[in-house]
C-alpha cells in the first residue's frame, strides 16, 4: 500500500466499522465513494448497464452483511473489489451472459474529438478490449485502481504468479495492438480532417 492509499483505507475502515453497528449513513458514503470505480471496473466485464448495477448493488449488500466480518489482511478496496468481482462473475452466470471478450464492434470509429485526452483513452480502451477478459482485469486492477499484485490475486483469487503472467501477457498484447490502433486512427482522423 502506498503513502497515499493510507488516509482512504483508514477512512474505508471506519465506514466498515460504523457499518458492522448498523450505520446507513456509512454505507451510503461507501457506495457512492465506490460506485464510478466499480462502474470502471465492471465494464472490462460486461458491457450491460444493468447488471453492472445489479452487481454493485450486491457488492455493498454483501458489504453490509459481512462489514463485522472485515479482518484488516488487505486493504478495503481491496475486499470490496474481490467483492464486485465474484458477484460480476455469478451475475453473468446467472444471466447466461458471456464476459465481455477482445472484439471490437465494427461500427465503432475514433471519436471526432480535438481533445486529445479523448482520443488517448478511446485508443487505450480500444487496445483493453483486445485482450482477454482476464488480462483486461488485471491491468485495470493494477494501472486503473492502483492495486499491487497481491492485492489482484487477492481479488481474482489466484496465485500472484498467475496475475504476473495475465500482465506480462497483456502488455505484449498492448504493445503489438496499440501501434496499429494509432495509425488507424491517424488515418481516419486525417480523412476526418480532409473532408471539406
Amino acid at each position: 500500500m502506498n503513502d497515499a492509499d493510507v488516509p482512504a483505507d483508514a477512512t474505508d475502515r471506519v465506514l466498515l466499522q460504523r457499518m458492522s453497528t448498523g450505520d446507513r449513513t456509512a454505507l451510503a458514503t461507501l457506495y457512492r465513494s465506490y460506485h464510478g470505480r466499480l462502474c470502471r471496473f465492471l465494464s472490462r466485464l460486461t458491457r450491460r448497464p444493468d447488471i453492472i448495477e445489479e452487481v454493485i448493488n450486491d457488492c455493498f449488500w454483501i458489504a453490509w452483511q459481512k462489514a463485522g466480518d472485515f479482518r484488516g489482511d488487505s486493504r478495503v478496496s481491496t475486499w470490496i473489489m474481490g467483492i464486485a468481482y465474484r458477484c460480476g462473475l455469478k451475475a453473468l452466470r446467472q444471466h447466461g451472459e458471456e464476459a465481455v471478450e477482445d472484439s471490437i464492434p465494427e461500427d465503432r470509429t475514433p471519436a471526432d474529438d480535438p481533445d486529445e485526452d479523448r482520443e488517448l483513452r478511446d485508443w487505450l480502451s480500444k487496445g483493453l478490449e483486445r485482450l482477454s477478459t482476464d488480462q483486461r482485469i488485471v491491468v485495470e486492477l493494477v494501472y486503473g485502481e492502483g492495486h499491487t499484485l497481491d492485492d489482484v490475486a487477492t481479488i481474482m483469487q489466484c496465485p500472484v504468479g498467475t496475475v504476473k503472467a495475465r500482465l506480462f501477457h497483456a502488455r505484449v498484447k498492448l504493445r503489438n495492438v496499440l501501434p496499429a490502433l494509432a495509425e488507424g486512427s491517424i488515418t481516419v482522423k486525417e480523412r476526418n480532417d480532409q473532408v471539406p
